[in-house]
C-alpha cells in the first residue's frame, strides 16, 4: 500500500522533471535546435496545427534554421507564425524553403531567457511539492484509518522525502546546465 502511493507521487514527479525538461529546451540559446520550434502553432486551413507536422527543418548552421514546407500553400502561414512567435526571429522565403537567422543574443536577453528558466524550474519544483503533499495525505490517511503501523508510515514519510529531493536536484542540476548554456557567449 505503501509503495503504491510512493510509486504514484513518483510518477508525478517524473513527470514534472519532464515538464521541466521540454520548457528548458524550448528557451532558446545562442545555438539553433528544433526543440525551440516546438511550441509554434501554424493557422492551417483553419486549424492551429504544430509547425512540425507541415514542414521539416534543418539547421546547416550554429544559428541558421531551413524550414521547408511539405505543402507551399502552408509558408505564408508558418512565416506569420514565426513572426508572432516569442523567438524574436525574421524568417524569409527563397521560394524553396524559409530560412531562419537567429540574431545573437544580448545580454539583456540572455539575462531575461534565465529569469524564464527560473520561473519553469520553480514550476516544476511546485508540482514535485504537491505530488510529495498529496503522498503524504494519502500516507496520513493509511495511519489514521489504523491500515497500516505508524512505523511502517514514518518509513514511507522518510522514503517520500528522499524521492522528493532527488527529483528537485535533478530539476535544479537541469536549471544550472540550462543557465550556463543561456550565458555562453
Amino acid at each position: 500500500m505503501i509503495d503504491e502511493i510512493i510509486l504514484e507521487a513518483e510518477e508525478s514527479m517524473t513527470k514534472a522533471v519532464d515538464f521541466a525538461r521540454e520548457e528548458f529546451g524550448n528557451i532558446r540559446t545562442g545555438r539553433a535546435n528544433s526543440a525551440m520550434f516546438e511550441s509554434i502553432l501554424v493557422d492551417y486551413y483553419g486549424a492551429a496545427t504544430p509547425l512540425q507536422q507541415l514542414a521539416s527543418l534543418s539547421i546547416p548552421e550554429a544559428r541558421t534554421v531551413l524550414i521547408n514546407p511539405y505543402d507551399r500553400g502552408a509558408t505564408d502561414g508558418i512565416i506569420r507564425a514565426l513572426r508572432e512567435s516569442d523567438l524574436g526571429v525574421n524568417p524569409t522565403d527563397d521560394g524553396q524553403h524559409i530560412r531562419v537567422a537567429l540574431p545573437i543574443l544580448t545580454e539583456e536577453r540572455r539575462k531575461e531567457y534565465v529569469r524564464l528558466a527560473k520561473t519553469k524550474a520553480e514550476e516544476a519544483r511546485i508540482s514535485v511539492r504537491g505530488a510529495r503533499r498529496k503522498g503524504m495525505e494519502a500516507l496520513n490517511r493509511l495511519k489514521k484509518d489504523g491500515e497500516v503501523g505508524e512505523d511502517a508510515v514514518e518509513r514511507g514519510e522518510k522514503e517520500l522525502e528522499s524521492v522528493t529531493k532527488r527529483y528537485v536536484d535533478t530539476i535544479d542540476e537541469l536549471l544550472d546546465a540550462k543557465e550556463t548554456d543561456l550565458l555562453e557567449i
